[in-house]
């Protein structure tokens, strides 16, 4: 049976903006307080995602969290009407307002890990939301994440969805931005590289000193248990802690797989020989190693332009083209190293430059915006449709954010408690364009 990889993209909320919230990455830090544009974020998005599909791909769609979060602010003391609790907050706690507002569910990466039927023992298609432990304004989204991924795969005969892992650190998970999968074709059984940071339950191990490594060893194997992957089908290895304290919060912003490939900055593994050596091991086919050297490419280089957090993807003619930003272009370094890697003996044979510069002020690059998903045709079949990016799809959502979203969002938007109703009122409407029901809990309520 035929299997191909969709990419899931997320879309850019309405309250998009630079709250400079996580710690470790460099742009998000960099640009905090900026003005952010939410409607032009989400049409960049938007664009890609039409792009991609344009280009014979299929391409899909998750909706946004609900924000600001209201439940949170209770939860934590803030009370009376939804107005008064957003004044209070913006009184008394503006940071923690600002967490409730992020609008970082655009980067689907982090939304969850995904294990393709072709792995698991019991051949169905795996999805575990990420805990996000490490960010307080990531770590309010796994529960509306795990209701978005049950309402758009929502077959429990191909289908299986589990909880979140324990909401502490010893089980910090990032998702898919820590785990990628090597194959020969989609269909094939693979083999799953997860990421971490550090160790939680043994001490004295290496780990960074000046930024958090947000994914630890333990959450790593936890999911592979989850995702019913043998031995043969998984393979741990350590982010390089340096690295880490270079800015590279997640292993997607030094390495990138698709297929038999795995590009690569030469510093993004603590136990680099090692690691190729399983993976060797363990592959029944052949793995293209692309090793890109700090004299080709530096870390701050790869930092600044996103250089593998690009996506890489097979088209249609069984060629890989990587999907970049603008960032890479404008960068002499990098643009050379990309036409030359095009003209080598890689299965990478184009790149493709596209403007997602609100993400990527905000610290995500085209893999930050995307989450992967190998499907069988039955398991596609299965898909809710009305989140599969076509003509007709494009043109609705386009005007679903040229209705609903704002041009500018400061700091003190966050005040407005209109800017709740206009995000609510476009949630709703949205659920409604994408048939998923009653996933966010002003819905429920």
């Amino acid at each position: 049976m035929s299997t191909i990889e969709a990419n899931f993209d997320g879309l850019v909320g309405p309250t998009h903006n630079y709250a400079g919230l996580s710690e470790g990455n460099v742009a998000s830090l960099n640009n905090a307080k900026d003005i952010s544009n939410p409607k032009q974020a989400a049409l960049q998005g938007l664009a890609k995602m039409k792009a991609l599909h344009d280009l014979g791909l299929v391409q899909g769609v998750l909706a946004p969290q609900e924000r600001p979060d209201i439940e949170t602010l209770k939860r934590i003391g803030f009370t009376g009407s939804d107005s008064q609790v957003i004044e209070q907050a913006y009184q008394q706690a503006p940071s923690i307002l600002a967490s409730c507002y992020s609008a970082s569910s655009m980067w689907t990466a982090n939304a969850a890990t995904v294990t393709p039927s072709a792995d698991s023992l019991d051949n169905k298609l795996h999805f575990t939301p990420a805990n996000l432990t490490n960010k307080f304004h990531r770590s309010i989204e796994p529960q509306v994440t795990g209701n978005v991924l049950r309402a758009v795969f929502n077959d429990e005969q191909h289908f299986s969805h589990h909880l979140h892992l324990p909401e502490n650190e010893h089980f910090g998970d990032e998702g898919a931005a820590n785990h990628t999968r090597l194959c020969g074709a989609h269909g094939d059984n693979g083999i799953e590289v997860f990421t971490f940071g550090r160790y939680a339950f043994k001490k004295g191990m290496p780990e960074p000193k000046k930024f958090p490594a947000r994914q630890t060893f333990e959450a790593s194997q936890a999911v592979a248990r989850m995702h019913q992957l043998d031995s043969q089908n998984a393979v741990f290895v350590q982010q390089n802690p340096d690295v880490i304290d270079q800015g590279v919060f997640h292993n997607d912003v030094i390495a990138v797989g698709n297929q038999n490939v795995l590009f690569y900055h030469e510093q993004a593994f603590l136990n680099e020989q090692a690691f190729i050596n399983e993976v060797q091991q363990k592959a029944d086919f052949d793995v293209h190693f692309v090793r890109v050297n700090n004299e080709q490419v530096s870390v701050q280089d790869a930092v600044q332009t996103y250089l593998f957090n690009t996506q890489i993807v097979t088209m249609p003619n069984g060629e890989m083209s990587i999907i970049a930003p603008m960032h890479c272009a404008n960068n002499s370094n990098v643009k050379a190293y990309l036409d030359e890697l095009v003209t080598q003996n890689t299965p990478i044979k184009s790149v493709k430059f596209f403007d997602v510069n609100e993400s990527m002020k905000n610290g995500g690059g085209p893999a930050c915006l995307r989450l992967r998903v190998a499907l069988t045709q039955a398991e596609l079949n299965a898909v809710n449709p009305q989140c599969i990016m076509n003509d007709a799809l494009y043109g609705q959502l386009t005007s679903w954010v040229e209705k609903h979203y704002r041009d500018r969002i400061t700091n003190q938007c966050l005040a407005d408690p209109q800017l709740l109703i206009e995000s609510r009122t476009a949630l709703d409407e949205l659920t409604q364009i994408l048939n998923i029901g009653s996933v966010y809990p002003f819905q429920k309520s």
